[in-house]
């Protein structure tokens, strides 16, 4: 491995640092404010991509600042796991400043030139997390994440908003602080003779940790994947997650579903990897708890996410599942579950994005957040929630799709570490997968409004519940449920979309009543064609670049460069090539 000085990895962490202050310059002239986030986020990501060719062929690029602490460099490194989250992170961030533009216009959002500045923020803060040389460098940009984020968790300005975002804080800080002090105990356990420590990240492990007291190094791990465990969800650290999908679905996408979220999992894989080594976390035995806590997880986060009839809440509690698949890959140890874990990481972002990215064009357009009133909106919807079905069958690991291929590895990865009760975590969690998206898909494709059965599909008993039309057919009264919702679809989009975006008029509302007790009616939705009617192009292209990528991802790992980076990086930990 060769180490070449350089300053791209700084400018890439700074260019959209910069950028703020151009956008900031630009409040009130929304196209010049948007223009310079596209050359921000076009710049990075060429400058994160020259650094790939590199990278794969053995190539270590980096920027060295100066002492931070006595022993502690303040040094930027583009090594390969650097490459896999500032390449992932950088990419989608171009995508999704395409969408917000779509997003924020449509919704005629306020305070929109703050937001795209801490979103400019906070891309340089997540980049700054990957191109981190070492602990206490990992710890100031992590930091930095979370002060970046919180204005974009609390964008909205609502009391929810503002609960959500002190809850964030209060859990990421803490995280942080976990995080810091783990640090620097690694840092007095690598010290000998009076000579300082190091935090250094290194492949396979730093070697002075081996002789360490094995308990003071258990207690290191511990406070490191607590701290980074906060904000990689695992339970149960998981609850501002959900809570913070109260911000505009954009930063739902990216932010929860890229940035902050992997940032958590970004540093379980360097605790591993870089720090401790795969070699030693197996000596200490700390691998099958943590094995365990992400089993449990990924298993007790789907099961949730069943009861959830808001769209949004339902994809945070998979995000708090999948999630915890790529710590399991980490902490079972095995060279194919590694690759699995690690490829979870690029394969659940493209997934988890197209889904969100679904959402926030449900909501522009339609104004419908809630499963249960989205009974044929495939009709109206048709490309959107074709890709939100592609990118569903993605997460339960269907083939041709990018989570089958990091699943496979998976599961190979722990039948070959005889881990069959973890095996087995994962193939339950892949039926609660289909169990929570197929509902959404059927339910949006396959149903009307007058005959849909209510979701979620887990309330009080298990199997869902009889919609009102099967009622009226048995004879029998509608329960308040039943009425209930009635009203819902009343009130969301069926009979009134006052935007113009498609509404029926109230003869169309009242044949729709009539439907709900079993009579005939045409359906509430208008039809939209195939041509991207249905939206701006500006929300359809990223929709569908996404899904793409989920696609290609599944089909192609190779050639989209991941997997490639992905079997670098573990032959550097492990010594194995998979």
């Amino acid at each position: 491995m060769t180490e070449i000085t350089s300053l791209r990895p700084l400018a890439a962490v700074l260019v959209s640092a910069v950028i703020i202050l151009p956008i900031l310059a630009s409040r009130g002239r929304p196209n010049l404010r948007e223009a310079w986030t596209v050359l921000a986020a076009v710049t990075k990501l060429g400058l994160v991509a020259s650094m790939v060719p590199g990278v794969l062929a053995g190539d270590v690029y980096v920027t060295n600042l100066g002492t931070f602490v006595p022993g502690v460099d303040f040094a930027l490194r583009a090594d390969p796991l650097g490459i896999l989250f500032g390449l992932l992170a950088s990419l989608l961030w171009l995508v999704t400043s395409f969408y917000s533009m779509g997003y924020m216009r449509g919704l005629d959002e306020h305070a929109q030139t703050r937001y795209f500045a801490a979103f400019a923020g906070s891309l340089s803060a997540a980049v700054g997390v990957a191109f981190a040389s070492n602990l206490l460098v990992l710890f100031v940009f992590y930091e930095l994440l979370t002060v970046a984020t919180y204005p974009l968790v609390t964008h909205d300005e609502t009391d929810e908003a503002r609960a959500a975002g002190r809850k964030y804080l209060a859990y990421t800080f803490g995280g942080g602080v976990a995080v810091l002090a783990g640090a620097l105990l690694v840092f007095w356990l690598t010290g000998s003779g009076g000579a300082p420590g190091t935090t250094a990240f290194a492949p396979g492990g730093i070697a002075a940790l081996s002789t360490a007291d094995p308990t003071f190094a258990r207690a290191a791990f511990a406070l490191l994947v607590v701290g980074f465990g906060v904000k990689a969800a695992l339970m149960p650290l998981h609850s501002w997650l959900p809570d913070a999908m109260v911000a505009p679905t954009p930063v739902s996408g990216l932010l929860h579903a890229v940035a902050v979220v992997k940032s958590g999992v970004f540093g379980i894989a360097r605790v591993i990897l870089d720090v401790f080594g795969p070699d030693l976390v197996a000596d200490l035995g700390v691998g099958v708890v943590l094995a365990t806590v992400a089993a449990f997880t990924l298993v007790a986060a789907s099961v949730i996410a069943l009861r959830q009839d808001n769209l949004k809440r339902r994809l945070a509690f998979s995000t708090v599942s999948q999630l915890s698949y790529i710590v399991l890959g980490l902490a079972v140890l095995d060279p194919f579950s590694l690759v699995g874990g690690l490829l979870h990481i690029p394969a659940h972002a493209f997934m988890k994005l197209t889904l969100f990215f679904c959402a926030g064009a449900l909501h522009v357009e339609t104004h419908t957040d809630d499963i249960s009133n989205m009974a044929g909106i495939g009709r109206r919807m048709p490309l959107t929630m074709t890709a939100f079905g592609v990118a569903a069958l993605g997460m339960a690991g269907i083939p041709l799709i990018a989570g089958f291929v990091s699943k496979y590895f998976l599961l190979i990865g722990t039948v070959s570490a005889g881990d069959v009760v973890f095996t087995a975590a994962l193939l339950v969690s892949g039926v609660l997968n289909i169990a929570y998206f197929w509902p959404v898909v059927y339910t949006a494709f396959f149903e009307s409004p007058g005959h849909s059965d209510p979701k979620p599909i887990v309330e009080n008993t298990l199997g869902g519940r009889y919609g009102t039309s099967e009622a009226a057919a048995d004879g029998g009264a509608p329960s308040d449920d039943e009425h209930d919702s009635d009203a819902l679809r009343d009130d969301h989009g069926y009979a009134a979309d006052h935007e113009g975006q498609g509404a029926i008029d109230e003869a169309e509302a009242a044949a729709q009543i009539d439907a709900s007790h079993g009579h005939d009616a045409s359906p509430a939705w208008e039809h939209r064609a195939w041509n991207g009617a249905e939206s701006t192009w500006f929300m359809l292209g990223p929709i569908l670049f996404a899904a793409t990528g989920s696609i290609v991802l599944g089909i192609v790992p190779d050639a989209a460069v991941f997997l490639r980076i992905v079997r670098l990086i573990v032959a550097g930990a492990t010594g194995v090539t998979v």
